[in-house]
């Protein structure tokens, strides 16, 4: 699992929280995955295991995850399904980030559109159950 820290002030267990939830609610992750291990994770990262295990913590508090005893954390069965409007709740924060950027940098929309649909080709995108849902 590939997650990404970056230093723009936001701590290092609400990233990993935000995109760990992110995989899960899209369908990237699907009830029974399991995560990978406290220790390896932080490895990884080059993180404390207490801030991978807090980010865990949380993550089973919004019941997304489970853990096991002596098998590991896996995504759990009562992890909420979340409709397409839940989803673009969720986008709007990041595509207003976006498009400030953009606007700060002089890009017009139809530039930035374009950029967008160039980096998306280089992306593999996972099969997901939510691209048949309607609006």
């Amino acid at each position: 699992m590939q997650i990404h820290i970056s230093s723009d002030g936001a701590p290092i267990y609400q990233q990993i929280v935000d995109q760990i939830r992110f995989r899960i609610v899209s369908g990237v992750m699907r009830c029974g995955d399991e995560l990978p291990t406290i220790r390896g994770l932080a490895e990884s990262l080059r993180v404390n295991p207490n801030t991978v295990a807090r980010a865990y913590r949380e993550l089973e508090h919004e019941q997304l995850v489970e853990k096991r005893r002596t098998t590991g954390t896996f995504v759990s069965e009562l992890a909420p399904r979340h409709t397409a409007s839940q989803r673009r709740r969720m986008m709007t924060p990041h595509v207003d980030k976006l498009l400030t950027l953009s606007r700060q940098l002089g890009f017009e929309l139809d530039e930035l559109i374009t950029l967008l649909q160039k980096r998306d080709l280089q992306f593999d995108r996972p099969k997901s159950d939510h691209a048949e849902e309607p609006s």
